[in-house]
């Protein structure tokens, strides 16, 4: 029943005029957004949805503003930014709606390439890089630049990636050629040979024709980014959940609630299939459904510890007593740049 909660709440939008739902942020989850509300529009023709992607940092600005009624992030919420969005008085809920496999690309005549080490990964990009031709990474290689694109500043992605390969957030070399637009950092890729660029994976499978990825081997051997080493743990350290953020009073209005109990629904894991992300487990989509349905109710107390752990071992919903996350920095999801959040982290 609960299912179709969003069938039912289309029926009472039908005597509203234009109803419009503004989102923003991660150009990394914008696909998923934008296909789940072009499915819902289908459906629901009287309901206006808008889309962007200014990146997870300047979309939470707009968000903790009100300027925005759904955050997509590609990372969790940072201290600074909730604390931004509490001095407005911008409560929240935070659910996770599904998996991204970081890609690390190259151009299709790139025959040499074929795996990466996290260590070489991080020799390329860290700040003051040594390596700076492929044969600084094996002398068999070309002598020529390596040419870097990947996400700009205010980018989820380039949060995660610094954190996860560099080991601490914002740290990477300064010449490379950054874009919050992933469209923009493919044709860096696919216009030069020499080239390398991190996106996620949604990109890399629209572009398969046109670009490659490489494996990485972070101690255990070479793995490729796909849907099944995300789900059985093996590409690391690049698997991560992807976020939306919705403002508690969006949620009051009717065409809201529908849209994101729409998107935790069934009939929307289509739409997430198609954009060539990976789907979370079904239970938490349901545990997000009931968290939305708590929240339409003002119930934010008394749930039991619950810790939902999805493959690899990545906890989506901490064990607190709340599982509803009303901008509560200790219930939300530790630094980016880990696969797996740390046992201290689920209280």
């Amino acid at each position: 029943m609960r299912g179709k909660a969003w069938m039912l709440t289309a029926v009472a939008l039908t005597g509203l005029g234009l109803a419009q739902i503004r989102a923003d942020g991660s150009s990394t989850v914008y696909p998923i957004t934008q296909a789940v509300a072009e499915e819902f529009v289908t459906r629901n023709p009287q309901v206006r949805i808008s889309v962007a992607f200014s990146g997870t940092g300047a979309g939470f600005q707009k968000f903790c503003r009100g300027e925005t009624d759904v955050q997509n992030a590609s990372r969790p919420i940072r201290k600074s930014e909730l604390e931004a969005c509490q001095k407005a008085g911008i409560q929240f809920i935070e659910i996770p709606v599904a998996y991204d496999a970081l890609s690390i690309l190259v151009n299709r005549q790139n025959t040499w390439a074929q795996c990466l080490t996290t260590a070489q990964l991080k020799s390329i990009w860290e700040p003051n890089a040594k390596v700076n031709y492929w044969k600084d990474l094996n002398p068999a290689w070309p002598n020529r630049r390596i040419v870097l694109f990947g996400a700009g500043t205010d980018s989820g992605t380039f949060d995660y990636f610094t954190e996860a390969i560099m080991g601490r957030a914002g740290s990477i070399r300064k010449d490379y050629f950054p874009s919050e637009d992933d469209n923009v950092i493919m044709r860096g890729v696919t216009g030069n040979p020499y080239a390398m660029a991190f996106v996620g994976f949604a990109y890399y499978e629209e572009n398969k024709d046109k670009v490659k990825a490489v494996a990485i081997d972070h101690g255990k051997g070479c793995v490729l980014p796909s849907r099944e080493t995300v789900l059985d743990g093996t590409y690391q350290p690049l698997s991560r959940p992807l976020f939306i953020y919705v403002n508690v009073k969006s949620l009051d209005r009717p065409e809201v609630q529908a849209f994101v109990d729409f998107y935790l629904s069934p009939a929307a894991r289509r739409a997430i299939r198609s954009t060539g992300y990976v789907e979370l487990p079904d239970e938490a989509y349901r545990i997000g459904q009931g968290l939305v349905a708590r929240v339409g109710l003002r119930v934010f107390h008394l749930l039991p510890g619950l810790a939902l752990v999805l493959p690899h071992g990545l906890a989506l919903f901490r064990g607190r007593q709340e599982l509803v996350k009303v901008h509560r920095r200790d219930t939300l999801p530790q630094a980016p740049g880990r696969s797996k959040i740390s046992d201290s982290a689920l209280g």
